[in-house]
């Protein structure tokens, strides 16, 4: 589950790449987000599952929805769309580990070992290393939606393992998506022309983005922040940026030189420190 959810999670900066040239980021997962909405609600619906009962854990639940879906994903395409490389995005919201596992110390009461801090320390030096020849064309103005978007990813995940583990997974992601889409729409309107080239490649990155992100790799990360410690649970995240810089190279012609392996190996290194017995 873990290494399935690693992969699954890497093909959205691929799929954010093949759709954006054809929509504003916003409109883009304004879209994304209320067909997963429908197919949601049409699968809770048809499974009878449980609707949470009070006021307050709908409020938990819509809370870190729009943290993990709006401003998590909502920062890096806007990012993408702004000129960021697709390894740059990944290596800042790469981040996400050491600062889950730095605030996790205090908000959760977990502990984190001295070995499990060596392999942050030790997975976040591999990405570096897999995205260091992109970093000299990084735009400044074009960074910072990526840093939005890690303090969102970050604080959501946290937030949800505190106060919204008891939540149904169908009917609870109905809950996020629609206060999601809600928030997403509402930047789009703002800051957006709403327009869209329905084109083939947009069309099947929508599709791809829906069904494999939205469905599938969300649900597993819901899934595991439910079973795992938060730390061990974010240091998958450290095999992101190498396991896409490997999909860029056989789908892009992206090359990948002795800096960029080695870093590779010190992630999977790092990730291995973090969650080993």
């Amino acid at each position: 589950m873990p290494m399935l959810f690693v992969f699954l999670w890497a093909t959205g900066f691929i799929g954010g790449k093949f759709g954006l040239p054809y929509a504003e980021p916003f409109t883009f997962l304004g879209f994304r987000f209320s067909i997963v909405l429908a197919l949601l609600l049409a699968i809770s619906l048809l499974t009878r599952a449980p609707w949470p009962n009070s006021p307050r854990l709908i409020a938990h639940i819509a809370f870190s929805g729009v943290l993990v879906h709006a401003v998590y994903v909502g920062g890096v395409f806007s990012s993408l769309k702004l000129g960021l490389s697709t390894g740059l995005s990944a290596l800042i919201v790469g981040m996400q580990p050491v600062l889950t596992a730095l605030i996790a110390v205090w908000f959760l009461g977990e502990r984190v070992q001295t070995r499990q801090w060596a392999g942050l320390m030790l997975g976040f030096a591999g990405i570096l290393l897999v995205v260091s020849g992109k970093l000299a064309g990084g735009d400044i103005a074009s960074i910072w939606p990526s840093v939005v978007a890690l303090f969102g990813i970050t604080i959501g995940t946290l937030y949800q393992k505190r106060f919204c583990t008891t939540m149904d997974l169908r009917t609870g992601s109905v809950i996020q998506f629609a206060s999601s889409s809600i928030a997403i729409w509402i930047l789009a309107a703002l800051f957006e022309t709403g327009a869209v080239e329905w084109t083939l490649p947009f069309v099947f990155a929508l599709g791809w983005l829906v069904i494999v992100l939205s469905l599938g790799a969300i649900s597993l990360l819901m899934t595991l922040i439910r079973r795992g410690v938060a730390s061990k649970v974010a240091s998958l995240f450290y095999l992101v940026p190498p396991l896409t810089a490997l999909m860029g190279y056989f789908m892009f012609g992206e090359q990948l030189g002795t800096t960029e392996i080695v870093g590779m190996v010190a992630a999977a290194g790092g990730v291995y420190l973090v969650i080993r017995s």
